[in-house]
């Protein structure tokens, strides 16, 4: 099910009625600002771990009129703005997980499985219409005379997970043919790791406007913990806030905002003990795999981020969905940065926290560098 569904909610209110709980609803006052406007097309991308899938549910159960949930945003931030009842459960809402792999092994299943549910569902919601009259699936979305939100979470899953390589091309085409000019999207939300990847002098989605971890000063607070928010948590559950910096702060965003990783914190303070919670090891396997091929001296910058130095380097661009294995220093140290192992922050690069220090020393153990470190 992807159009107007329970899902998100059911998981908002987990959020909601969990013992942490961090108010990130102001979001959807700048995104209510953009509803049925040129700039309906957003691309939120942040490390793993940095709450992209928590704000979704939020937007979802925020905006759908399949659900009731205006007394419990009433008791958010955004219950103040003097646009909250505009808004509030007003619209059909799309959303699409790309994750959802399910059994499918080809890319052609992979789309297929997509448009199948999407067209289910539609058939369900509007039996009036025969949708069998139209042949592509933006135009049985048109023939419902509807306008929809569609949020999209990890749109780079493919990408990003290295799955139909040979493909990659065409599912961008998918997007831009779904969203691209279409009078039935109000709003497009969509979220992931990767920035959209560049075709020559333009982009198959270049309707997007993208915010990245280093080009973004209109949501980086709503990514991630800030410093103040880490402070009340920590008051408010008898943490020692110092320890808490120490393990998980240290992501910087483009206006120099201090970032901690939100799930690391939430764990920690649930079990009162601080230490590494990072689990993304495939990702830390990639790491090495760079560091084996040690393009212009990478090795040596990384010992000395692991010493505690910080490292100077310029001209970092954003590593994108479906570039290729970085070889060069720069492509290396962008794809780190994007992938939240390291921290940028004018022309200085290092390893942001006690967390990814950790996994540092510890990845650097391998076998494989036993002789070259």
């Amino acid at each position: 099910m992807y159009l107007n569904t329970q899902q998100g909610f059911e998981s908002f209110k987990e959020r909601l009625s969990s013992k942490i709980f961090v108010d990130k609803s102001m979001i959807l006052q700048i995104l209510n600002e953009r509803v049925c406007t040129d700039d309906k097309y957003i691309c939120v991308t942040r490390p793993r771990r940095f709450g992209k899938s928590q704000i979704t549910y939020l937007i979802e159960s925020y905006y759908s009129k399949a659900i009731d949930s205006k007394k419990l945003f009433e008791q958010l931030k955004i219950g103040s703005d003097k646009n909250f009842e505009k808004y509030v459960n007003k619209y059909n809402v799309i959303k699409l997980d790309f994750s959802d792999l399910g059994d499918e092994n080809s890319y052609e299943k992979y789309v297929g499985h997509i448009k199948a549910n999407l067209i289910y569902d539609l058939e369900q919601h509007y039996p009036q219409v025969d949708f069998n009259k139209f042949s592509s699936l933006p135009h049985k979305l048109l023939a419902t005379g509807d306008k929809f939100i569609f949020i999209i979470d990890e749109w780079d899953f493919i990408f990003n997970k290295g799955l139909y390589t040979s493909n990659h091309k065409e599912f961008l085409d998918f997007l831009r043919n779904l969203f691209k000019g279409r009078t039935y999207v109000e709003l497009c939300y969509m979220t992931g790791i990767l920035p959209i990847k560049k075709h020559s002098s333009g982009s198959a989605l270049n309707m997007f406007e993208e915010y990245t971890l280093l080009d973004d000063n209109i949501f980086e607070q709503y990514f991630g913990f800030t410093e103040e928010e880490v402070r009340k948590l920590c008051i408010e559950h008898n943490m020692p806030y110092e320890e808490v910096a120490s393990w998980y702060n240290g992501y910087l965003t483009e206006d120099g905002l201090r970032i901690f990783n939100p799930r690391s914190v939430n764990i920690a303070i649930t079990k009162k003990k601080c230490k590494s919670y990072w689990v993304n090891t495939g990702a830390m396997d990639e790491v090495l795999l760079y560091l084996q091929i040690d393009p212009d001296g990478v090795r040596d910058d990384v010992l000395k981020m692991v010493a505690g130095e910080e490292v100077e380097v310029y001209d970092i661009e954003e590593f994108q969905a479906g570039q290729q294995q970085p070889t060069t220093k720069e492509e290396v140290y962008s794809a780190m940065i994007t992938l939240g192992f390291l921290t940028y922050y004018d022309g200085m690069m290092s390893i942001p926290n006690k967390e990814l220090m950790k996994e540092f020393e510890k990845a650097l153990k391998a076998p494989c560098f036993g002789e070259m470190f």
